[in-house]
Order: C-alpha cells, then sequence, then structure tokens
C-alpha cells in the first residue's frame, strides 16, 4: 500500500510546466488524442460518474447523462471536428509601404499551465468542458473538482490519470486550504466558475502573477414574459429551465417578470406544468434532484415565506428536499430578491409594463442570463438593445449553454470571459501577431 505523501501544488503545477516546456503538448496531435482519450473515458464509465452526480446531487441517470456526461462528449466531438479550423492561422493585409514580399498573419499559441477549478452544480460538465479547450488550445492543465460533490471528484481523480496524459493533467483534490495552496502558485490562466465572493479571492491572486482569469459566475436571471405569450408553453418551458438539477443551474431563471393580470393566469399553468414534470408529488420523482447540503438547504428554506405560495412550499431536511416552488405576489424587497436563489423557489414580480421591466433589470447587476417570452418583435427587439446580460434567450431558457458555437459567459458581476467550441480556444490562448519581410 502506498502511504507516501500526495504531491504539493507547487510540484504538480512544477512538473506539468516541465511538460508543457518540453514541447509535448503542442502538437495537434497530441491535443487530439487527448480529447478522444477523454472521450472514451466519458463512454467507457459514465454509469460510474452518473453514480457519482447521484449519490453527490441527487441528479437522475437521465439528467447526468442529458446535462453532464454526454454535454461533454458532444462538445468533445465538435471540436475535434472543428480544431484544425480553429487553429489555421489567420493571414492581415500588409501596408504598401512594408512593400510586396511582406506577410503577416495571426496564429494561436498555447499559453502554458492552465488551473480550472470547478463548482459543485455541475461538477463534471463544469470541470471537463473548460479542461477540454485547454488541452484543445495546447496547454498542460490542473484540475480542482468541487469539495461539495465529493463522490464525483473522487471518480474524476480516479480516472483522469488512467486516460490522460498524467504528466500534462494534474487532479488537486480538496477543500480551501487546498485552492488557497493552488492559487498562490503562477498559473498562465485560471479557469473559475462559482460565486462572485470567490470569484474576487481568485482574481486577486491571480493579480500577483498577472495572471489572466475567466471567471463564470451568476446573478438573478430574469425571464419576461409578455402578456401575449402562450402561457401554458412559457410555464412548461420555464419550469423546465427552473427546475432542471433542483434550480441549482446558474442559468436558470431566477424570477418571472410580467404585468399582474398575465401573473394571475400563469399560476394555474404553473402548477400544471409541475404536475406534468414531477406527478403530485415530486418528492417521489426520480427525475427531481436534492440539494446539494444542509446549509444551502437551511438558506433556501428561509426563502419560501417570501411570498404566496403557488405550487411548492414543503420541505424535508432529513432528505435536503425542497419542493419545486413558484410564490406569487413577491415584493421586489422580500429575502429571495436580494440574491440569486440557486434552488428551487421561482418568484414572480409583477411589473406594470415593458417600460418598467426594462428598468427593473437595468436597476440591478448584470444578469448571467434574460429569458423573454413574447410574440412581438417590437420587444424583442427593445429588450435586445437597451439591457444587458451575459446571454440572452427568446422563447427557451438555457437553451444557449447547449450551442457550442455560442460563447458563453457572464457580464459585470457575472463574470468574464467565455468559453466553448472555438471561443475556448481563444480563452485558452494567445493570439500571437507576426510578420515576416524577407531578407533578401
Amino acid at each position: 500500500m502506498n502511504h507516501s505523501a500526495p504531491e504539493q501544488p507547487a510540484d504538480v503545477v512544477s512538473r506539468l510546466r516541465a511538460t508543457f516546456r518540453s514541447g509535448r503538448t503542442k502538437p495537434v496531435e497530441w491535443r487530439t488524442n487527448q480529447l478522444r482519450r477523454l472521450r472514451e473515458l466519458l463512454t467507457s464509465h459514465g454509469e460510474d460518474l452518473a453514480a457519482a452526480l447521484h449519490a453527490d446531487l441527487g441528479k437522475s441517470s437521465t439528467e447526468a447523462f442529458r446535462t453532464e456526461i454526454n454535454f461533454t462528449v458532444r462538445e468533445i466531438d465538435h471540436t475535434l471536428e472543428h480544431l484544425d479550423g480553429w487553429l489555421r492561422p489567420e493571414s492581415a493585409p500588409v501596408p504598401a509601404h512594408l512593400g510586396d514580399d511582406a506577410t503577416a498573419w495571426t496564429q494561436y499559441d498555447p499559453l502554458g499551465v492552465v488551473l480550472v477549478i470547478a463548482p459543485w452544480n455541475y461538477p463534471l460538465q463544469l470541470l471537463l468542458t473548460p479542461m477540454l479547450g485547454a488541452l484543445a488550445a495546447g496547454n498542460a492543465v490542473v484540475v480542482k473538482p468541487s469539495e461539495l460533490a465529493p463522490a464525483t471528484s473522487a471518480v474524476v481523480a480516479r480516472l483522469l490519470p488512467r486516460y490522460l496524459d498524467a504528466d500534462a493533467v494534474a487532479v488537486v483534490e480538496g477543500g480551501i486550504p487546498e485552492t488557497t495552496a493552488l492559487l498562490a502558485e503562477r498559473f498562465d490562466h485560471i479557469f473559475y466558475t462559482g460565486n462572485g465572493t470567490v470569484g474576487r479571492i481568485v482574481m486577486r491572486a491571480a493579480a500577483e502573477h498577472l495572471t489572466p482569469v475567466a471567471l463564470e459566475l451568476g446573478g438573478k436571471s430574469p425571464a419576461f414574459v409578455d402578456r401575449d405569450a402562450d402561457l401554458a408553453v412559457v410555464a412548461d418551458r420555464l419550469a423546465r429551465g427552473k427546475f432542471l438539477n433542483a434550480g441549482q443551474t446558474c442559468v436558470a431563471p431566477d424570477y418571472v417578470l410580467t404585468d399582474p393580470a398575465t401573473a394571475l393566469a400563469l399560476e394555474s399553468e404553473f402548477a400544471q406544468a409541475v404536475e406534468t414534470l414531477f406527478g403530485t408529488e415530486p418528492q417521489q420523482s426520480a427525475e427531481f434532484g436534492r440539494i446539494v447540503n444542509e446549509r444551502h438547504f437551511d438558506r433556501l428554506s428561509s426563502l419560501l415565506d417570501s411570498g404566496r405560495t403557488v405550487t411548492g412550499g414543503d420541505s424535508d431536511r432529513a432528505t435536503k428536499y425542497i419542493a419545486p416552488t413558484v410564490l406569487a405576489d413577491v415584493d421586489p424587497k422580500s429575502p429571495v430578491m436580494q440574491e440569486e436563489i440557486f434552488g428551487p423557489i421561482l418568484p414572480i414580480v409583477t411589473v406594470a409594463d415593458l417600460d418598467e421591466a426594462i428598468g427593473f433589470i437595468n436597476d440591478r447587476d448584470k444578469p448571467l442570463a434574460l429569458y423573454v417570452f413574447t410574440e412581438s418583435d417590437t420587444t424583442r427587439e427593445r429588450i435586445a438593445a437597451e439591457t444587458s446580460s451575459g446571454g440572452l434567450g427568446f422563447g427557451l431558457p438555457l437553451a444557449h449553454l447547449t450551442v457550442s458555437d455560442l460563447p458563453f459567459g457572464g457580464v459585470g458581476e457575472s463574470g468574464m470571459g467565455s468559453y466553448h467550441g472555438r471561443y475556448s480556444i481563444e480563452t485558452f490562448s494567445h493570439r500571437k501577431a507576426v510578420l515576416e519581410k524577407p531578407l533578401g
């Protein structure tokens, strides 16, 4: 039995930096081989990973494969299909004074050693998707899984060294002390997903080494429902987007904005939508997850009386269950409206009209996502032009996250930087300007 002490963060970074400097990670063949090996890991151990996700978050097998395992496989396949084109140098026009024989281009160079710090809510997808982007860009990568998803962290730590180049990819498990030790090291890029409080800590640590960061944070993502929308469709789509992963999704609709008459009409539609998704007893539904831990359960439980209960409202601390809940008559000053909910509670806040809705959104921090349900082109155009958010979805929440050719990221308090598809290459590379003028 091996009783040796775990490798220290400084030694991990030093070892990976030596690998990067050797040039091993730069050839496209190495990069694509790592992605294919990662794909093999996911397809060969899907059931193990799904079981870990169920242990950590109560995720059903269907949800685990759809939102974590297969999601990541699709991102791998998309990257493998397009990587050569993304990495191709791009020529640039040269001014006449440099002569006809001068040429110029840009090329993507790997940054070096990247740190990926993952959250607990999608502990596989939000670890592996940025990691695979960093590998595709030719970097070595240290990944730090969330200690709040210990089963998933353990499986990842066991499997990644078996499938990927262990001198170029390292897993560091642990909590705050281990993360703090990692942040004291010099990286060439830090990619963090989580809350703004820790995001600021990450950014301060990165500043010590002038290390660039991508911060994928969150916020209160609004859903505006216009009076002309099909409310049965709206309620169904909002319920699916909100209650996925028991509401623990960074781009989940956080609250609904609509006029009073539409709010009243939505109530019965939401009750029906929840019953359609999870039955009359959601606590017995295999498709409805659980809150990650008691601390978050207690925080969410305290928000349940922030309005009149339309549906749900019950909870069970022993199983960390909070029912899919919709609240009406919610005061914007109530506790549920003061911070990102990150749980299965959907408040409805009333506004007089579109102007007031736009003002309500703009008076608050820029959200990670904004969702709009309307038949009006004018309304769509106004919201697109007059608000700022990380992403904007018309008619369907969360879906923009699944489009690999769209950048995913926040703005302002909801984050900085983006990734997915070619945007991962841009995030994890230096776009170098090159000019060549022959000597002869």
